[in-house]
């Protein structure tokens, strides 16, 4: 999302003027969701720098310790997602972090990926595609600006609870072959589709 007064080509009910060509921005942000579809529920950090595997894991675990509270009898938690390069079932630094979540918590996680060009049936992007509605008759310039708008948007009428982060991520961090060893002995991945599900049980689980 390029911050500037740039024309979105949306509607408003009151008159916006924006730029007419695509200038340098004055900043660029990238919104990383989670969405509870049995509640209904959505979350949104917005993310200054660029989303790496560290960044959707620092999200994610920030979500799980906001909200582990209100579900003391899960011990399993499902991630629906896009294979995406910064989180696939091979990304060896977003495994090896998950690794690390599922120790530091306690708790036994599924990874369960939409295979390509089926994105659209992942109920998160709904939720992407109602924000879009909101927003686009506005001038996005500033990161307030991006923020605000992301709060007051609605989804099953309910606002999400957002998030502004400013952590600068570094890209490109891989895991070697050796030390990707002990990772991949913690994965369990299904037979025939081993990108596209993958168990990381607790030790310490019962």
């Amino acid at each position: 999302m390029k911050i500037g007064e740039f024309s979105r080509n949306g509607e408003s009910r009151v008159h916006v003027r924006g730029l007419d060509h695509d200038y340098e921005p004055g900043g660029k942000v990238t919104p990383v969701g989670f969405l509870l579809p049995d509640q209904d529920e959505l979350s949104i950090a917005v993310c200054t720098s660029k989303v790496t595997s560290d960044c959707i894991v620092d999200a994610f675990d920030h979500w799980w310790n906001e909200n582990k509270t209100r579900f003391p009898d899960v011990d399993t938690l499902v991630l629906l997602q896009d294979n995406g390069p910064e989180n696939s079932g091979r990304r060896t630094q977003f495994l090896s972090r998950m690794v690390n979540f599922v120790e530091k918590h306690h708790v036994n996680v599924r990874l369960a990926y939409y295979p390509p060009y089926h994105s659209k049936y992942n109920p998160v992007e709904r939720c992407w595609g109602v924000l879009e509605r909101h927003w686009n008759g506005t001038l996005l310039d500033t990161v307030d600006a991006v923020v605000g708008y992301a709060q007051s948007m609605t989804w099953k009428q309910q606002h999400p609870v957002v998030r502004l982060v400013t952590q600068t991520y570094e890209s490109g961090i891989r895991l070697s072959k050796k030390a990707m060893t002990p990772v991949e002995s913690r994965l369990s991945r299904l037979p025939h589709l081993s990108s596209w599900f993958i168990d990381i049980c607790c030790q310490g689980a019962i």
